[in-house]
C-alpha cells in the first residue's frame, strides 16, 4: 500500500487556472503579444519563468523574462483579493482528510511560485495536513522534468515506489513517470487538451481513490 500522496495544486486542489488565465492574458496584452490556444495549452504544469522565457523566445520581446513574470504576478494577485472564480475542487478537502486521517504522508508539488502556494494553503487552511511543499518555481527545471517529484519523494520521507501523485497535466503526468512514480492523472472538467495516457491510472471523481478504493487497487495489481 502506499505511504505518501505528492499532490500537484491547480486543477487538483484549487481551481486557480481561471485566474492564472486572466492574469496572463492581461500580461499578455500589456506586452502586445497574441498567445494561440495551443501555445496556451502547452503552458500547463510549467513554472511562470519558464513560460516568460519562452514568450521572450517566441515573441522576441525586449523585455526580460522577470519582468514578464512580475506583470503576471501582479495581476494575479489583484485577482486573487477581488475574484470570486477561486475555490477547492469538489471533494478534495475530503480526500485530503481521508488520507491523513489513515496515516498517509502528504507532500505538496506543485510549479506554482510558493508566494502563491502559500496564499492558497493559507485561504484554505491546508498547511496542517501536509508535511512539507515544494515549488517548481525555485528548481532548476520545470515539469515534465521528474526533479520535482524526485524531491518531493524524498521530503516525504519515504522511498518513490512507495509514493504516488495525483496529477491533471501531460508534463506533470510525465514528469511524475519520468520520476518512476505512480501516477493518478484527474481528468477533471477544468482539465482541458491534457494527455492522460502515460498515467497509472486516470479518473474524473475523488471518490474513486479514496484510502480504501486504493488500497483495493494495491491489493489486486500487487502496487
Amino acid at each position: 500500500m502506499f505511504k505518501s500522496a505528492l499532490f500537484d495544486m491547480d486543477g487538483v486542489i484549487v481551481d486557480s487556472e481561471p485566474l492564472h488565465n486572466k492574469a496572463y492574458y492581461q500580461m499578455f496584452d500589456d506586452v502586445n503579444i497574441h498567445v494561440s490556444d495551443d501555445l496556451y495549452a502547452s503552458f500547463t504544469g510549467k513554472s511562470t519563468l519558464e513560460i516568460c522565457q519562452e514568450l521572450v523566445r517566441q515573441f522576441k520581446l525586449p523585455l526580460g523574462p522577470q519582468t514578464l513574470v512580475d506583470i503576471k504576478r501582479h495581476h494575479f494577485k489583484q485577482l486573487f483579493d477581488t475574484d470570486t472564480d477561486l475555490h477547492l475542487l469538489d471533494g478534495v478537502l475530503d480526500l485530503i482528510k481521508d488520507y491523513y486521517s489513515h496515516g498517509i504522508v502528504l507532500v505538496l508539488a506543485s510549479s506554482a511560485s510558493m508566494k502563491n502556494i502559500n496564499r492558497i494553503f493559507n485561504r484554505f487552511d491546508l498547511d496542517q495536513y501536509f508535511v512539507a511543499k515544494i515549488s517548481g518555481a525555485d528548481l532548476k527545471a520545470s515539469k515534465p522534468h521528474p526533479e520535482i517529484f524526485i524531491k518531493a519523494a524524498a521530503l516525504s520521507g519515504h522511498e518513490p515506489k512507495d509514493c504516488f501523485v495525483i496529477e491533471d497535466s501531460t508534463n506533470g503526468i510525465a514528469a511524475a513517470k519520468a520520476a518512476n512514480i505512480f501516477c493518478i492523472g484527474y481528468d477533471s472538467l477544468h482539465s482541458e487538451d491534457q494527455d492522460y495516457s502515460k498515467a497509472d491510472l486516470v479518473v474524473s471523481s475523488f471518490r474513486d481513490i479514496t484510502f480504501e478504493k486504493l488500497k483495493m487497487y494495491s491489493t489486486a495489481t500487487n502496487v
